[in-house]
């Protein structure tokens, strides 16, 4: 690890990750419209995503996408049409009158909310960019395969703790409250949200 510098590594993952995003804006507004445990479904699925992009930049599945521009245009292109999905949702939502109540989440739906973050996560083409970027530029070359696992783990369990995190302040009585109060509000939020993430990323170029 002497050549490793996680301290820089795991700051960059923790404004990744951090950071509001499309992932962050999810979890949230799930928290707070469904409950903790269906919040904690959507960041576990969120968390899974992260670990398999981390683990496939790792040992150079980002490189060969990039590589190959059509494997990353394929994802990119997923990636905006799911988010556009999820704005329309959203808009929906906001233009349906009244204040539902919060739903308890079933089993079933848990499952639903856990594919969500993880289907969120792998057609998300910013973060075939991040881990790419950083195992690229983070880890020199010949790092012992132990390191590269210490570095791994290190970002999962960062990540984890901070997916869920928002999960979990999201899901208090008091944000339920004032999503339930206002929910066109922020419903109309995350459409606009989601909205212009899917534009730039349709609109990006890869060079």
């Amino acid at each position: 690890m002497t050549d490793v510098n996680l301290i820089l590594i795991l700051g960059a993952a923790l404004l990744a990750g951090a950071s509001p995003g499309p992932a962050t804006l999810t979890i949230a507004g799930t928290a707070m419209q469904r409950g903790r445990s269906a919040g904690l479904a959507v960041a576990a699925g969120v968390s899974s995503g992260s670990l398999i992009w981390s683990v496939s930049a790792a040992f150079g599945l980002g490189a060969v996408m990039l590589a190959n521009a059509w494997i990353f245009e394929g994802v990119r292109y997923f990636g905006a049409v799911y988010l556009m999905y999820l704005a329309l949702r959203s808009a929906r939502s906001a233009l349906r009158p009244g204040n539902p109540e919060l739903k308890v989440s079933a089993a079933g739906s848990l499952r639903a909310a856990y594919a969500k973050g993880l289907a969120l996560h792998l057609t998300n083409p910013k973060a075939v960019l991040f881990f790419g970027s950083l195992y690229a530029i983070g880890i020199p070359p010949g790092t012992e395969p132990s390191a590269l696992l210490t570095v791994i783990a290190a970002i999962a369990v960062q990540s984890t703790l901070i997916f869920h995190g928002y999960a979990i302040l999201f899901s208090s009585t008091t944000a339920s409250r004032v999503y339930i109060r206002l929910r066109r509000g922020f419903e109309a939020l995350f459409a606009a949200a989601f909205g212009a993430a899917s534009w730039q990323i349709l609109m990006a170029k890869l060079s």
